[in-house]
């Protein structure tokens, strides 16, 4: 029986579950149930006080919307975590499930975590539908800067060879002095991302705002900290940083045949220049 037929006997047992799955691959199952469900190799748990508000859909491409409410618990969801970042962008899976049998169930909503809001012990997540990616502008731009990726296949240029592996030395989470730098010219990873290996801040990363040395030091600064507990021993990756202009193309990776940009491209004084009698210049 599926469970529209069960809907259709008028004496139903319908659950929510919920699954949440972060970017470094944990996934975890919520339900508004009062006992376990486990389907798809995922058990959902009731133990969180996890609930949400109705989804709102459409039948154009506006964007499917609700938020979920649960309560903050030391092996689940926590603030640190929160406060970490490691549940932004979250992929997020609701279901309504019938609980005398799991196997009759409706996914009815697909998308990711969007805002999440703290305090008194619980957190409040936005949850965005599929469309949300429609929002993000596409297409090639012409502009004198490249419009690749470092790394990705428009650029074509592999980042191992030139990337990094090293201690994370003396640091308060923003500005970190590592060792063994000494084969790379200053301002080499500018604009690049810095990623923990290991430790309490294993997976988290930023970008890095500058690159230079300070007393002898290499200093590099991040734009936004790394918000967990960084130690002087945890080992972290740094990624060389690109601010796609064709003369970096060529000289720092001699990858100019892939360069994506059009630097002959007029600029705006051109474009806004009116006729005028006077003589050429």
């Amino acid at each position: 029986m599926t469970l529209r037929t069960h809907l259709a006997t008028g004496a139903t047992t319908i659950a929510r579950c919920w699954a949440i799955a972060r970017m470094d691959g944990l996934a975890l199952g919520f339900t508004d149930h009062d006992l376990p469900l486990t389907f798809d190799g995922l058990t959902f748990r009731p133990d969180t006080g996890l609930t949400a508000r109705a989804v709102v859909q459409g039948t154009g491409l506006a964007v499917d919307n609700s938020e979920a409410l649960g309560v903050l618990s030391s092996d689940a969801i926590t603030e640190a975590d929160i406060d970490a970042g490691r549940w932004d962008s979250a992929e997020v899976r609701l279901w309504h499930v019938n609980w005398a049998n799991p196997e009759e169930r409706d996914l009815r909503f697909r998308g990711t975590l969007g805002e999440i809001r703290r305090g008194n012990g619980a957190f409040q997540a936005e949850l965005r539908g599929l469309t949300e990616a429609l929002n993000r502008p596409t297409g090639r731009l012409y502009q004198t800067t490249c419009s690749a990726t470092l790394g990705d296949a428009a650029c074509g240029i592999g980042t191992t060879s030139r990337s990094a592996e090293v201690e994370a030395g003396d640091t308060d989470g923003r500005t970190f002095r590592p060792e063994g730098l000494g084969a790379f010219d200053p301002r080499w990873f500018e604009r690049g991302r810095l990623t923990v290996l290991t430790g309490e801040g294993r997976g988290l990363s930023g970008v890095i705002k500058a690159d230079g040395k300070e007393g002898g030091d290499r200093l590099l600064e991040l734009w936004s900290p790394i918000r967990a507990t960084i130690r002087p021993t945890d080992r972290v990756r740094l990624e060389p940083g690109c601010d796609k202009r064709a003369a970096t193309c060529r000289v720092k990776f001699d990858n100019l045949v892939n360069f994506r940009g059009f630097p002959f491209v007029p600029g705006e004084d051109w474009l806004l220049a009116v006729p005028s009698r006077g003589a050429i210049r």
